[in-house]
């Protein structure tokens, strides 16, 4: 089947849209992608669009919540947009009839959508070469050293037709907007932004925030800069007196600063979030642990072994073996 309808043109028609779940997907992802949708339908009092949930063969689909989704068979799907959610264990879901069958639905027209995980199964299908795209701002590194052909972007969402990819669930409701915008108008989209109380409406190319940062940077903007620099320098780290005079201040005052701004020292800052990357890195990647290490500060395999250890309870190799 050809599709030919243009789903980002104003028009009465509904759109229908297929949800194409993976297991251990985000709940919160698949929410932004169905509940906008939903809304919009009430806000209008009509129905604009339509929806139907899908997996490759028709079975459950079991979220990372633990809720269980009940889904159709994907090769039944007809619709103009295919909507992928996916979120871990993606290299073992990424099967070759998957591929198949995402490549076929692009030849025949049907716009197809990468939420999280989404964009590193259209990847590694080789749809996205020479597109632009955006995933997840922890995978980045990862997905551009995968992906090289890829026009990987930092946005909170980025359209390449006929693609789009987002960064997370907060940036499809965003994505999700945009389409009501295009299709329906721009008051309808704000109407259903209200419904979610959900403010202010984020452009495409807005860059995505680490959340450390953006909560702290209206009361205490120099040290969300520092909170920044730190998220930058996680494979090597400056010490606190340098990154005191990197900002113009003593390193008492950035401490004492710093201390009102998050709670906490920011050695012991550093270092949790340092951790919290070689804990990511454990469970989403195939680095072996000195890979991990260099990439997260640590001057040794041994030296990030002990710290982990004592922060998490367990080591690296426990921690994959239960992932």
């Amino acid at each position: 089947m050809k599709y030919a309808n243009n789903i980002w043109q104003a028009g009465s028609k509904p759109l229908h849209v297929g949800l194409l779940l993976l297991d251990e997907s985000n709940t919160l992802s698949l929410a932004a992608a169905v509940d906008p949708m939903r809304a919009c339908n009430r806000r209008a009092d009509r129905r604009l669009f339509s929806w139907q949930f899908l997996s490759q063969a028709g079975q459950p689909v079991h979220l990372t919540s633990g809720m269980t989704v009940q889904t159709e068979e994907l090769r039944g799907f007809a619709g103009d947009l295919l909507i992928l959610v996916a979120g871990f264990r993606l290299e073992t879901q990424c099967t070759p009839p998957l591929i198949a069958a995402l490549r076929r639905y692009v030849a025949d027209g049907c716009q197809l959508w990468g939420v999280d995980g989404g964009s590193w199964i259209m990847a590694q299908a080789g749809l996205l070469d020479g597109h632009r795209a955006t995933c997840h701002w922890e995978d980045a590194e990862a997905f551009s050293r995968r992906f090289p052909s890829v026009n990987l972007v930092p946005d909170r969402y980025a359209i390449s037709a006929p693609f789009a990819t987002t960064g997370g669930a907060s940036p499809c409701i965003d994505l999700m907007l945009h389409l009501i915008t295009c299709r329906h108008g721009r008051a309808l989209s704000e109407r259903v932004a209200s419904a979610f109380i959900y403010d202010p409406l984020h452009t495409g190319d807005a860059p995505q925030q680490m959340i450390a940062t953006t909560r702290i940077s209206s009361k205490h903007p120099r040290i969300a800069r520092v909170l920044k620099q730190m998220e930058n320098l996680i494979d090597s780290p400056p010490t606190i007196a340098a990154l005191a005079r990197a900002n113009g201040i003593s390193t008492r005052k950035l401490e004492l600063e710093f201390k009102a701004a998050t709670g906490r020292a920011p050695g012991r800052y550093f270092l949790e979030l340092r951790l919290s990357e070689a804990r990511r890195r454990a469970i989403d990647s195939a680095q072996n642990v000195q890979e991990i290490a260099l990439a997260c500060g640590f001057t040794s395999q041994a030296s990030l072994a002990r710290a982990f250890r004592q922060a998490f309870g367990q080591s690296i190799s426990a921690l994959r073996r239960h992932h």
